[in-house]
């Protein structure tokens, strides 16, 4: 399940992507499906070996372009391992919600990326997560859980300060708010609640199946209340910061 929109980023071959917080890898196995250069950084030792057996396979089963790269790499997002401007693409996927100093967070995103490249953030969307906070504090006030709710144009504020362009937002996965307004409504932890597991199952028959019926109604919620909400950035390329 895809929340960036990789056809607006322009990944491909020979482009070379950051993924940090990659979690379980999903926009970085897309990457690297389309050919990029793929780094998928986290703080998770865990998930990262997970990563790096999926990263295997791919290459193992030609799933991936023979001359595309992809690595692991463990670190803090407050400080990236790497030079100025190194990085076509950068990903934060579902991490600055997380972050207390998203500030220093977000810094470290501009920093590593080049000019003319692009930026894509995605956070919880501010009416679908303010939901979850009401039904239950074992949702968000956890060891690494949520700190902070944004609203779309609050974060789009603090990247633009650092001269990045905004250039488009999108909301993402509509059917997944009354999965976890469900999951905060009957605890977080229980998941063999028969409302959970019916609801999931109909999550999981969508992603597999796609069906039509599934893809309308979820585009049409997603202003609505879709779970997630994906900002979109340029880093100007130097010349256009001298005009």
């Amino acid at each position: 399940m895809l929340t960036i929109d990789f056809d607006r980023l322009g990944i491909g071959p020979g482009a070379r992507v950051i993924d940090v917080g990659c979690g379980a890898g999903r926009h970085s196995f897309e990457a690297y499906r389309r050919g990029a250069d793929i780094v998928a950084f986290d703080q998770n030792t865990g998930d990262l070996t997970d990563v790096k057996v999926m990263f295997e396979a791919m290459a193992e089963t030609g799933e991936a372009p023979e001359d595309a790269k992809a690595e692991t790499v463990h670190g803090d997002a407050l400080d990236l391992p790497y030079g100025d401007a190194e990085f076509d693409v950068v990903i934060a996927s579902e991490i600055l919600e997380h972050i207390p100093n998203d500030a220093q967070a977000i810094t470290e995103l501009v920093r590593v990326l080049k000019p003319g490249g692009r930026l894509a953030i995605t956070v919880p969307r501010w009416l679908p997560e303010r939901i979850c906070w009401a039904l239950s504090d074992e949702y968000h006030a956890n060891d690494g859980g949520h700190v902070r709710i944004y609203r779309a144009n609050e974060l789009r504020d603090k990247v633009s300060a650092h001269a990045l362009r905004f250039s488009h937002l999108k909301h993402a996965h509509a059917l997944h708010s009354p999965y976890w307004w469900l999951k905060c409504a009957v605890g977080v932890s229980d998941n063999n609640h028969p409302a959970v597991t019916t609801y999931h199952r109909m999550l999981v028959w969508d992603m597999m199946s796609a069906p039509l019926l599934t893809r309308i109604t979820e585009r049409l919620l997603n202003p609505l209340i879709g779970k997630s909400v994906a900002l979109y950035f340029t880093k100007p390329a130097a010349h256009d910061v001298t005009r």
